[in-house]
């Protein structure tokens, strides 16, 4: 016979054992909720705009004064070459400014400049045509003038084009847009005008974008990345394949290896992205990954309560040590060949830290570890191939103007809303990081395009 307290003992050990499983759960669901609760853009993905306040630490004073310190280059204001001063007035002085006296010498030599700069009020240009007609004294039939060769059979002109063109790449709402039409230059617009201008516009840029779009292909180093986008109110992928000069931007139905495969088209060059697994198509031996995202990882690790914290402190004391002496590379005071040395060793203390964080098996630290283990093939390409960056900076600054824009905008409400905003942001970004004047190059491609002429190029012609 079994004895009841034998029963009773073996009832509360298993009862123990459950609610120990249960704590153990209960415990890793909390650590979770509380990394959760400590994310952000210093350990996450998330951008610094969501950052509550308080997240980063303040600036210690470092007791220096306010503007510019000992040894700082000046800047000046730069006065407006000759040939584009509309007027002159000569000044010359009357009596000494020391004794009062009028016995004066004018002094050889360029005088004092001052410039002011001021904008006269706008007229619009408005050509009109008075299309006549007439009556046939045989049939009876009127026939009216047709427009001239060259007039378009809309109201906008190359050069209100490209300023409409102009104004919605800097993320101005097309109602602010009909304002500031009305207000600066006196052309009431309704919001259909604005939207046919806008798809004029389009069509003046595309075949530049198209041939932005064949060079960034081609080109031996490759930044991409992607964001959201919104068409229709649905969500859609906003892409974008960023040169060094030139930065072409694409709005995909999804963020997918197939999609994004044949937007790269021909598999050729070095791609730096993020560890996203859409990117597993390409060679990894071709590839670099963004050690800022890394970066990110690793202080995620060193603000956990376990072991993982020892292990994100070491990743990070390596990677640092790695960037700052890249930046010497990059300044000229390190060597490249010193430092490929220096990054030989390094990935063998990286991926020894690695291993041991897959050891630890600690949730949320030893799969990253091992996918990271995965990628280790394209941790140092920056290393050893020319032109290659570290991080992908680059395509992330590139998307930020965009990301802007859809917070302001909400995305397209249709297809031809996305083309336009893929081919306006290529120009304008583009043409900033090529110091090219945005506004001229629209005015110059509608123009073309009016006249049926070769447009202008995106792609640097002396870089």
């Amino acid at each position: 016979m079994v004895d009841p307290r034998d029963k009773r003992i073996a009832d509360l050990e298993a009862l123990v054992l459950r609610q120990a499983e249960i704590i153990a759960r209960l415990e890793r669901r909390v650590a979770e909720l509380e990394a959760k609760l400590g994310e952000n853009s210093t350990n996450s993905h998330k951008p610094p705009s969501s950052d509550p306040p308080g997240t980063r630490p303040e600036k210690r004073p470092t007791g220096r004064q306010r503007g510019a310190q000992p040894g700082h280059k000046p800047h000046k204001r730069v006065l407006l070459p000759p040939e584009k001063v509309t007027r002159r007035t000569e000044v010359r002085p009357s009596t000494c400014g020391c004794c009062g006296g009028r016995r004066l010498r004018n002094l050889e030599g360029a005088p004092r400049l001052h410039q002011v700069v001021d904008v006269p009020e706008i007229h619009p240009d408005v050509h009109e045509i008075r299309m006549h007609g007439a009556e046939c004294h045989d049939c009876g039939e009127t026939t009216w003038a047709s427009l001239p060769k060259g007039v378009p059979a809309h109201m906008f002109g190359p050069r209100l084009l490209a300023f409409i063109g102009y104004f919605l790449a800097a993320r101005t709402s097309r109602r602010q847009l009909r304002e500031v039409l009305e207000e600066l230059f006196g052309i009431p617009v309704s919001l259909g005008a604005l939207s046919e201008a806008e798809a004029r516009v389009s069509e003046a840029i595309a075949g530049p974008v198209d041939e932005a779009i064949a060079h960034v292909r081609g080109q031996p180093v490759k930044h991409v990345d992607a964001s959201t986008w919104r068409r229709e109110g649905a969500y859609a992928a906003l892409w974008t394949i960023a040169t060094r000069f030139v930065v072409v931007f694409f709005v995909a139905a999804d963020a997918r290896s197939p999609t994004i495969a044949a937007l790269l088209g021909k598999l050729t060059g070095i791609m730096v992205t993020d560890r996203g697994s859409q990117f597993g198509f390409w060679a990894m031996d071709r590839r670099q990954i963004c050690w800022a995202h890394l970066i990110r990882k690793f202080v995620a690790f060193s603000e956990r309560k376990d072991e993982g914290a020892r292990l994100g402190n070491g990743l990070l004391l390596l990677a640092h040590a790695m960037l700052s002496a890249w930046h010497q590379v990059r300044d000229g005071t390190r060597s490249r060949k010193s430092y490929q040395l220096m990054a030989r060793n390094a990935q063998q203390a990286f991926e020894k830290l690695l291993e041991r964080g897959v050891e630890l098996r600690l949730r949320g630290v030893s799969g990253a570890c091992d996918d990271i283990l995965a990628h280790k093939a394209a941790l140092f390409t920056f290393a050893f191939e020319a032109g290659v960056e570290p991080t992908n900076n680059h395509a992330e600054r590139a998307l930020r103007p965009f990301v802007l824009w859809r917070k302001v905008s909400y995305g397209s409400q249709s297809e031809r809303g996305c083309l336009f905003a893929e081919r306006i942001m290529t120009v304008a970004h583009s043409l900033r990081l090529q110091k090219r004047s945005i506004l001229k190059f629209l005015v110059d491609a509608c123009h073309a395009h009016r006249r049926r002429l070769l447009p202008p190029s995106l792609i640097p012609s002396t870089r």
